[in-house]
């Protein structure tokens, strides 16, 4: 079965990620097509990029490369949960994203954001990362307004139009990952040669 994780793309005290992460995983799990994951960044505390080699070399040194290249490995695709810091994503999750190259290939990703502006200039930036490591961004995201969706900043409350644009997402994401099987299974057969 399709097994997507979600990752909470910010480690900063009092973030507001894990809750809307959460959230995703709730409505993510009344799904039958797929099975789903939380991957927090802070479970894998990783310094600035330390490998010697480029991650495309998949010549990894440091346990906590291999830790995190073996969880990201496991998955089929990816809800990436972030917020939006000076019209960016965060810098850990770019951090984190830019330690593997191979892990990423072939899945399906899909963007839960928040910020001033629904986290929309974050998305826009992990589109054309998600490009580059020959990832597949589906369409339909969802932008979540610090202003509407958040009481007092702070406490994550979603409105229903929001479940169904997260469901459009997932309805995506998991169709996109299945698509993309036949290219992981030559990547895997490619790589055991």
């Amino acid at each position: 079965m399709t097994h997507i994780g979600i990752i909470i793309g910010s480690t900063r005290p009092g973030r507001n990620g894990e809750q809307v992460a959460r959230w995703v995983l709730e409505n993510a799990e009344q799904r039958a097509d797929a099975t789903f994951e939380l991957v927090d960044l802070q479970d894998f505390p990783l310094p600035h990029l330390d490998e010697p080699m480029p991650p495309a070399m998949g010549q990894y040194q440091h346990d906590h490369t291999k830790a995190w290249a073996a969880k990201i490995a496991s998955f089929d695709g990816f809800v990436m949960v972030t917020p939006e810091y000076n019209h960016s994503t965060s810098g850990v999750l770019k951090n984190a994203i830019d330690y593997l190259f191979a892990e990423w290939n072939n899945k399906a990703v899909g963007f839960v954001s928040y910020g001033g502006v629904g986290g929309a200039r974050a998305v826009e930036h992990l589109r054309l990362i998600a490009g580059e490591l020959k990832m597949a961004d589906v369409r339909t995201s969802v932008s979540l307004s610090m202003f509407t969706e958040f009481r007092n900043f702070s406490e994550f409350v979603p409105s229903d139009f929001q479940v169904s644009t997260l469901s459009t997402l997932l309805d995506e994401l998991v169709t996109w990952s299945g698509a993309l099987a036949p290219l992981r299974d030559r990547q895997v057969a490619a790589q055991q040669a």
